[in-house]
């Protein structure tokens, strides 16, 4: 594949799609709220989902952080300089989008607002269809063998 053709994504499309997915699910809660998520106390979930939402942000920042040490760009509209494989990139090809989802998923189990699933969820399908295929054609179109060679040793999510 020629790695003129492979671009990165022209929008950064990952992140605008969980945001919206967020004020939908926020929106819908307050529209037509589903079941309550049954806890036996009502610390709980409040508790997994802080607990959760730290390890998403840690997430992040460590793998902005990854991607800022080796010059690659955070968004995934930049073209890749180097294929990075250490950080978090060594147990997750997408930790980024992972830990999006996985604060959502948080916001969900804090809130209470089962919406925050349903968000989840489609963010995670829409990232996957929207976004991943064209920034996996740019990576192999830029790395070739070396990033083949990483998507079989490394999996997509964890």
């Amino acid at each position: 594949m020629n790695a003129y053709r492979a671009k990165p994504l022209k929008y950064p499309w990952p992140p605008m799609l969980y945001l919206t997915s967020i004020l939908t699910a926020i929106l819908a809660g307050r529209i037509a709220a589903l079941a309550p998520i049954p806890s036996p106390h009502p610390l709980l979930l409040p508790s997994i989902g802080f607990a959760i939402a730290l390890i998403a942000v840690t997430l992040d920042i460590w793998a902005v952080r990854t991607l800022m040490e080796r010059q690659t760009p955070v968004l995934d509209s930049g073209c890749a300089r180097y294929l990075v494989t250490c950080g978090p990139f060594r147990y997750s090809r997408n930790p980024i989008y992972l830990g999006y989802t996985l604060f959502t998923v948080a916001l969900g189990l804090m809130s209470g607002n089962s919406w925050f699933f349903v968000a989840a969820l489609v963010s995670l399908a829409a990232t996957r269809l929207l976004a991943i295929p064209s920034e996996e054609r740019h990576l192999e179109a830029r790395f070739g063998f070396d990033y083949e060679h990483y998507r079989k040793r490394t999996r997509r999510w964890f």
